[in-house]
């Protein structure tokens, strides 16, 4: 009798080729939020193919260099267009076709969606990581935003009905997103701890002995860059000893920060660093880490700020109040409350020995946790690869 393998089977087995096609949205994240992921693919004997829209020279070389196969993709990953959108799936189906994949792994919205209904028609089976639910669960007054949102929680529905599994990041996400109906079978949700961070890279670093706070993101008004820059000021006005930076670039979401406004904030005193290849350097120079966001799946830059022994700043909702107990590793605070956060700034300001007994808890958890080949073993045992 002719012994039958799963197609989720270890690779160790003498069936044919084993295939994973991974599906990313921005290409300046691919090495640093997913190269453990696919590099951990690789050695249990996978082909890796990765997509993404906009990869460069340095990118595709990265992924060569660990043995993955890049392919550039046209998707306006903030766009609204669905033409532009049907497009996409259509190119993601193409290169189904072509390659043969054994499943189909995406992760963020537009790959989520349209690659789990590529592999739908192509016969494969997928899996959807949602790193986080964002603009399309945040509430908002807008009635253009009202449509675009029920038309992604019901591309979601259609899309999720064909995934072998969907994996979250917190236990707030796969409640809203069920609720929203935007996965009908809740049994296919499974729940990891964030993306992971590699805690020998970011590793401990001395905290300096000044109140040097640090936000780094997308300049987007969802992410609390505006409430940050309005908390700073007011602190700026009041004490001279405190420093603030903001890495990151403006993005072109719709509820970017303007050009302008940025322009406002550096002449009030904040230190816009803009892009970071590696923000290792910033980290180690900063002594406060502060992410005022309105939703997260796991918020990567607080794991890495944490990993390096910084107290944490963050809001509590879903996925931040995840990274921080409250007055152990740090401070939560609600959001879009620029006076509750203005008063956490004072509060570590204050105090040099209450930032280094946070940030030494936030090594901790980080190691305990959050540490990536725990986080990425956790995946791939949800993938089932």
């Amino acid at each position: 009798m002719t012994k039958q393998f799963s197609p989720f089977q270890h690779p160790t087995s003498t069936v044919g080729r084993q295939v994973v096609m991974l599906n990313g949205a921005y290409a300046g994240s691919i090495i640093g939020f997913r190269g453990p992921l696919i590099s951990e693919m690789l050695r249990r004997g996978y082909e890796v193919h990765v997509t993404a829209p906009d990869l460069d020279a340095g990118v595709r070389a990265a992924l060569r260099k660990i043995g993955a196969i890049p392919h550039d993709i046209a998707l306006a990953r903030t766009g609204t267009n669905p033409i532009d959108d049907i497009k996409y799936g259509l190119a993601l189906f193409r290169i189904m076709r072509e390659i043969r994949p054994t499943c189909v792994v995406g992760y963020t919205i537009k790959p989520n969606i349209w690659g789990s209904i590529a592999a739908r028609f192509a016969g494969t089976k997928s899996i959807s990581m949602v790193t986080g639910l964002g603009f399309a669960f945040i509430p908002g007054t807008d009635v253009k935003r009202s449509i675009v949102q029920w038309i992604i929680h019901r591309l979601y529905a259609f899309a999720t009905a064909a995934n072998h599994r969907v994996i979250f990041q917190n236990p707030d996400d796969i409640a809203d997103f069920c609720a929203k109906g935007c996965l009908a079978k809740r049994q296919k949700a499974a729940l990891v701890n964030g993306s992971g961070v590699d805690t020998d890279y970011f590793a401990q670093a001395p905290l300096p002995d000044t109140p040097i706070f640090l936000m780094i993101a997308r300049f987007l008004v969802s992410k609390g860059t505006r409430d940050y820059a309005n908390a700073a000021i007011r602190v700026l006005s009041e004490r001279s000893d405190c420093r603030f930076r903001l890495a990151g670039f403006l993005d072109a979401g719709p509820d970017s920060i303007s050009a302008e406004e940025l322009e406002q904030w550096k002449h009030q005193g904040i230190e816009v660093i803009g892009r970071l290849d590696d923000v290792r350097p910033v980290v180690a120079n900063a002594s406060i880490y502060v992410l005022p966001s309105y939703r997260e799946g796991t918020p990567r830059t607080v794991l890495e700020a944490m990993s390096m022994g910084r107290p944490i700043i963050t809001t509590d909702v879903p996925g931040c109040r995840e990274t921080v107990r409250d007055g152990v590793n740090g401070i939560l605070i609600p959001d879009r409350d620029v006076d509750a956060l203005a008063k956490a700034m004072h509060r570590l300001a204050d105090s040099p020995t209450l930032r280094a007994q946070m940030g030494q808890v936030g090594r901790n958890v980080a190691l305990e946790k959050y540490a990536i080949e725990r986080v990425t073993a956790e995946t791939l045992l949800h993938i089932g690869l």
